[in-house]
């Protein structure tokens, strides 16, 4: 598939680039600076792994868009690219930290990051809320297998399942966590992930449930 991330210069939306492009995805990263999106995917790339980089317009020229944003640059990113994002797959990683305090679960006016993206965007864009609980540390390591589990929630059927193929991709198990009201829970975890690997000197702690087939 063609994806974009907005944002991908970042150290998720980098790992994530280099996984689905290894995987056989046409990836372009954006980046408020096209330049600076065009550098980072040079960088990048290397042997049979090419990906494309630019601005975050360019980024959204694809099927599903992957927002990689830190929470304060969330709508307004959002609001940059809205048009662009009619009709696609909208995938919001945001987690809506309140730093200093981002061991502390923080609530946004919106209850949550994607509810928020999906308000923002309206009915024409197809949010989905996942990979919150993958470690950066661990996706910037493509050769690392990543012992975690990826909840992915949207009120689209269709985008959901195509979400849960790409996370398959990525190496990882997907789980059907239901409607995007669901990115609530979702999101309010990772605070307690990053709590966790302070407690327990855990480089990027992940989750894992049992008891599914």
């Amino acid at each position: 598939m063609r994806i974009g991330i907005v944002g991908g210069t970042g150290k998720e939306g980098s790992g994530l680039a280099v996984r689905w492009a290894r995987a056989g995805h046409s990836v372009t990263i954006g980046s408020r600076d096209g330049e600076r999106g065009k550098d980072a995917a040079r960088k990048l790339s290397s042997g049979a792994v090419t990906i494309d980089g630019g601005s975050n317009a360019d980024a959204c020229n694809a099927e599903v868009v992957v927002l990689s944003v830190p929470y304060a640059a969330h709508a307004e990113t959002l609001a940059s690219v809205k048009a662009a994002l009619a009709g696609k797959i909208v995938v919001d990683i945001t987690v809506p930290l309140k730093p200093p305090g981002v061991r502390r679960v923080h609530l946004p006016v919106g209850r949550a990051a994607a509810l928020e993206a999906q308000a923002l965007l309206g009915p024409e864009a197809r949010v989905v809320a996942s990979l919150h609980h993958v470690s950066s540390v661990h996706l910037s390591d493509p050769a690392h297998a990543i012992d975690c589990d990826v909840l992915v929630c949207s009120d689209d059927d269709e985008a959901r399942r195509i979400v849960m193929g790409l996370v398959a991709d990525l190496g990882l198990r997907a789980l059907d966590a239901g409607p995007l009201e669901n990115a609530i829970a979702l999101e309010a975890l990772t605070p307690v992930l990053l709590h966790l690997n302070k407690i327990y000197k855990s480089p990027g702690s992940g989750i894992r449930f049992t008891g599914l087939r």
